[in-house]
């Protein structure tokens, strides 16, 4: 049987960092409610002019030079990304053209918070019916331009970085299986009410484009519906809660995290937490969770991984990956 592989990770910040004690000073907010409520510390923001694709850039290069993967020999870039360059050329032909990349297929994937699951899930299927031998796959955001900084809901929650992971063809297990899902029902309580169709607001910053959430309704769905995929997830590959090592989640909330692990039985010493430095990444959160927990060898190869997000949309999905 064919597999997809993960063989190398990558991960990029923006210099900046905005801690709670920085919005303090502009909110009616302070370090204690944040932390309470969220677990985040501090977040990193983008320069002014550092865009997605410098971003996805940055953690292209490195999951490049880890591996010693010539950019020529990737078969597909995948990219999930909210906050593209352009509306288009996509972010990710941009980002082909500055790695070098050949004229493989390259396109964006906006699936907000569950963009990488997305872009995994789609970069794994290509490489299973054997169209592609080896995959790149990009979580990147500049969310914090899409900010209002005077809304502590939402100024308080969000930031920037990149994460990339390479997958190739293997006869060994290793992305075993990936569960993706959306219900645009619930559009209303995590999103943006402005884009090119929709129209901009007349006189208003970035014409009115900014992020809007009703956060307690969006904490109830996610705790409910990030324990329906585990069980769907675990059920598909025939595994109990005990078979899986490690749980990386999409970096909203640690309320969320704590709520999911417990769901698995599982001790948050097994759970990787980059919440309280990064804030919510978006897409970004994911692969950055999974980049930090192999570049420090927390992860092992041969373990059980789950990796998981829950975004507007709503979307949410899994990755059960053998690492």
């Amino acid at each position: 049987m064919r597999y997809s592989r993960i063989i190398g990770t990558g991960s990029a910040l923006p210099e900046k960092v905005v801690t709670n004690h920085d919005l303090e000073k502009i909110l009616d907010t302070s370090d204690t409610w944040i932390r309470e409520r969220t677990g985040i510390s501090e977040r990193r923001v983008a320069a002014d002019g550092q865009t997605t694709c410098d971003l996805a850039e940055q953690a292209c290069k490195q999951v490049l030079e880890r591996t010693g993967v010539d950019p020529k020999s990737i078969d597909l870039l995948v990219l999930g990304t909210t906050t593209p360059n352009l509306i288009f050329p996509s972010t990710a032909c941009l980002l082909q053209d500055r790695l070098g990349m050949q004229e493989c297929a390259a396109f964006d994937v906006n699936a907000a918070c569950s963009g990488f699951i997305y872009a995994l899930s789609v970069a794994d299927q290509f490489v299973r019916n054997g169209t592609v031998k080896r995959a790149l796959v990009v979580g990147a955001e500049t969310l914090t331009r899409m900010l209002d900084w005077s809304d502590r809901s939402t100024a308080v929650l969000f930031a920037d970085g990149a994460g990339a992971a390479i997958i190739e063809a293997s006869d060994e297990p290793g992305v075993l299986s990936t569960h993706i899902h959306a219900n645009g029902g619930h559009a209303n309580l995590l999103c943006a009410d402005v884009g090119v169709s929709e129209g901009f607001k007349q006189g208003e910053p970035r014409g009115g484009l900014k992020v809007l959430m009703t956060g307690n309704e969006v904490f109830k769905v996610a705790v409910r519906t990030l324990g329906r995929i585990v069980d769907e997830t675990l059920e598909a590959n025939n595994m109990d809660k005990a078979d899986i090592d490690w749980l990386i989640p999409h970096q909203a909330n640690l309320r969320i995290i704590q709520a999911t692990a417990k769901k698995l039985n599982m001790p948050m010493e097994r759970v990787i937490v980059t919440v309280h430095k990064h804030g919510n990444t978006s897409s970004a959160s994911v692969p950055l969770a999974l980049d930090e927990a192999i570049s420090t060898g927390q992860v092992k190869r041969g373990e059980n991984l789950l990796l998981e997000a829950f975004g507007g949309g709503f979307t949410w999905g899994a990755a059960l990956i053998r690492y």
